[in-house]
């Protein structure tokens, strides 16, 4: 490994590793949660429960990646925009009261309140990705 792609390797953000297991496990909570609304089978809504905590977590350890990538002086010209680190802690709110609306029993644990939540957040996300691959995509072609 020369000396010119070492630096480069250094240069990789550390928060790259865990912001996209959020976005799956929201997605997926939104789809358990459908799933729920349609079968009223309980698995769904604990899969909808475990889905919204490992994606909280996941959101939690790319906060604290994005922290330490801000210390690195390598990485802060990739950091993301200020707009795309908002939507991405609005998302984790959003997933967190999810979370604390899908931690009650039965029905009225995922519809209509849970649901909703999950599809709030799944939008959010989607702003998310949206406004943080401008930024990279013109990084990469420097366009």
């Amino acid at each position: 490994m020369n000396e010119v792609s070492r630096r480069e390797a250094s240069a990789y953000p550390f928060q790259s590793l865990f912001v996209p297991f959020p976005f799956v496990c929201f997605s997926l909570a939104l789809a358990t949660d459908v799933a729920f609304w349609q079968t009223a089978n309980l698995m769904w809504q604990n899969f909808s429960a475990w889905l919204l905590f490992a994606g909280l977590v996941a959101g939690g350890l790319a906060v604290l990646a994005g922290l330490l990538d801000l210390l690195r002086a390598r990485t802060r010209p990739m950091r993301p925009s200020f707009v795309s680190i908002l939507l991405f802690l609005v998302m984790l709110i959003f997933a967190f009261v999810n979370s604390l609306v899908h931690a009650g029993d039965g029905w009225t644990a995922v519809v209509p309140y849970g649901l909703l939540l999950s599809a709030i957040t799944f939008v959010v996300s989607l702003m998310a990705v949206a406004s943080s691959t401008r930024k990279y995509a013109r990084l990469a072609w420097r366009v």
